[in-house]
């Protein structure tokens, strides 16, 4: 997940909220192997507060599940929410600042202005 730590005046800057206007979904091959890795590497509760945001927390679990690497349903929906949904245009916003990212044809522009640098 991203931050806006590098803004002038903020601590955390995670996660960034994410208020999409275009999301889109395409279909990807489902490799369950690369799900199983990727989940202990992820904020859980920061993807699943992400994936409701846009409305696409369908069936997802607040919590991972114990023993989650043998339930195929599981890896599926962890499947779709991080690789087939795209957030095609909107805006990502730091949680302190208010400060908005502009994301564009699926692109995030975090840029900053040299009078927003810390």
């Amino acid at each position: 997940m991203l931050t806006s730590k590098c803004l002038r005046g903020v601590v955390t800057g995670y996660p960034l909220a994410i208020n999409a206007t275009i999301i889109n979904i395409t279909e990807v091959d489902y490799n369950p192997e690369f799900i199983t890795r990727i989940i202990p590497k992820l904020d859980w509760e920061v993807l699943w507060r992400a994936a409701d945001s846009i409305g696409h927390s369908d069936g997802l679990p607040q919590t991972i599940e114990p023993k989650f690497e043998e339930n195929n349903e599981f890896l599926k929906k962890v499947h779709r929410v991080l690789l087939e949904v795209d957030i095609e245009e909107g805006n990502l916003v730091c949680p302190e600042s208010g400060r908005r990212f502009p994301i564009s044809k699926g692109i995030p522009n975090m840029l900053l202005t040299e009078a927003e640098v810390q």
